[in-house]
């Protein structure tokens, strides 16, 4: 099962928690009445979707149910980033370097799953989690 990880709730929690909701920073006129229908067709419904990696926003619906950004590969479905919709959009060259990463085979403990800020909240959290899973494997 795919985990994906919340950045507002720190866990990873299986997939069956998060609906997708399309492209990532998709920009919206201001005043969309000056449209035609054609350009208002493809700004509410034409999307990109490149094979490789693609900035998406998620929703934990069955969770704290706020929508986050991700950079996730399409070929091989891999979450490479996580951030939350008020951070800004990963830079050109860091979509670069984390396709790199990811074409590269590097595992997912070694990708940036969590933007800066959050990965820095949360050591003594990883380290407890990580903790139960040595004592899970013991028990059994």
């Amino acid at each position: 099962m795919l985990l994906i990880y919340c950045p507002y709730c720190q866990q990873e929690r299986p997939e069956l928690e998060f609906a997708n909701a399309g492209q990532a920073h998709v920009v919206r006129p201001a005043d969309m009445s000056t449209m035609s229908d054609a350009d208002f067709e493809a700004m509410a419904f034409i999307r990109e979707n490149p094979k490789g990696v693609n900035l998406e926003r998620w929703r934990h619906v069955h969770g704290c149910g706020r929508f986050f950004n991700v950079a996730r590969c399409t070929v091989t479905d891999k979450f490479l980033k996580v951030y939350k919709a008020s951070e800004p959009r990963p830079t050109n060259e860091e979509i670069v370097a984390l396709a790199a990463m990811n074409a590269a085979g590097t595992s997912a403990k070694d990708t940036p799953l969590r933007s800066e800020a959050v990965a820095h909240a949360e050591p003594e959290q990883a380290h407890s989690q990580e903790a139960n899973q040595d004592t899970k494997g013991a028990d059994e």
